[in-house]
């Protein structure tokens, strides 16, 4: 419920990547799912309007990830989060050739290429550092990228076709919000909780790459605002009126739904056996390679994984549950699937 996944929804994208905080983006489409699935009449216009006019951009706000972000929050949020992502970094950033004076460089040139509001996609960027010598590694354009969104002297903005094209900060963000920590520290606890709860303070710290000081601090900071409950010993708060707003939406939570492989009911949380059983974990992430793969949920547990098969034109379902999946249940797979809203 308190995801929006079930329930009242969103009228528009930035309201929805508003409520949750930070969506994770590492693919992009999947994001954009995502988002879509919380909307009340999700369409693809909606979505590339939230990106073309700068309402919601994509950066490396946490857990050294992609992440839609409303633009407004972008600088407060890594106010926060910055100082030990970037330090947790340092060794990756030695091994793979960034010096001080290589990311100086790739600043300037950076700047110099967007100068007057342009718009680059990441391979021609790549490419500019590459000619000045910068890129002596296939993975330093990308650390390069990260550390400079991280600075918040670029960040990924609007849409060309299935790309995103890097911008400067400064002009794309010209009027961000600004908090100092201790508010800072507080918003972000309010937005998680609001729209993650029931969740704990473990669950803050690891979803938003705080220590667990500083996230007990932050949920000190606003827990007048919500209600507790405890679950196995430990306290877990949530917004006040969730329990009675779910059995209200009871037959809704109920029903089988379809969420692409990142979707946030599943990342959002350090401990995650609530939706899936530890037995099935290593299916919804095979290897423990950080890949999640889309997942098929049934009331609120998550009871397989699909993924597209057939063509273009006669899209189909392919399912597979961690216990065989009945024919009423592939049957509403295939319904669900065929209800995703386009977002292309």
């Amino acid at each position: 419920m308190a995801q929006r996944l079930t329930g009242p929804k969103w009228d528009d994208p930035i309201s929805a990547v508003s409520h949750l905080g930070a969506v994770q983006a590492q693919d992009l489409p999947g994001s954009l799912l995502s988002v879509a699935l919380r909307l009340a009449s999700p369409s693809a216009e909606k979505l590339r309007a939230a990106f073309d006019t700068g309402q919601v951009v994509r950066s490396w706000p946490m857990r050294g990830t992609l992440h839609l972000v409303p633009a407004i929050d972008l600088g407060w949020m890594l106010s926060l989060t910055r100082a030990r992502m970037v330090s947790g970094a340092a060794t990756r950033r030695r091994d793979v050739g960034i010096t001080d004076q290589v990311l100086a460089n790739a600043r300037d040139l950076a700047l110099t290429a967007l100068d007057g509001g342009g718009a680059l996609p990441r391979k021609e960027l790549f490419e500019i550092w590459r000619s000045a010598g910068l890129l002596v590694h296939s993975q330093t354009g990308v650390h390069l990228l990260g550390l400079l969104c991280q600075q918040t002297v670029l960040v990924l903005g609007p849409l060309a076709g299935r790309e995103q094209l890097v911008v400067s900060y400064a002009d794309w963000i010209p009027q961000p919000r600004h908090l100092d920590r201790p508010e800072a520290l507080a918003e972000l606890a309010r937005r998680y909780v609001r729209s993650h709860g029931p969740a704990t303070v473990a669950d803050l710290a690891r979803w938003a790459s705080l220590t667990i000081t500083e996230a007990r601090a932050a949920v000190a900071a606003v827990r007048d605002e919500f209600a507790t409950l405890h679950i196995d010993g430990s306290e877990h708060l949530h917004e006040p009126g969730l329990i009675e707003r779910w059995h209200a939406h009871r037959d809704e939570v109920a029903q089988l739904r379809l969420l692409p492989g990142f979707d946030e009911f599943i990342l959002g949380y350090r401990d995650r056996s609530f939706a899936v059983a530890d037995e099935h974990a290593s299916r919804l992430v095979p290897g423990n390679n950080g890949m999640f793969r889309a997942s098929i949920v049934i009331d609120g547990h998550v009871v397989g994984v699909w993924r597209r098969g057939g063509t273009p034109k006669k899209p189909t379902i392919i399912a597979e549950g961690f216990q065989p999946l009945t024919d009423a249940e592939l049957a509403a797979a295939q319904t669900a699937f065929l209800a995703l809203p386009p977002i292309s």
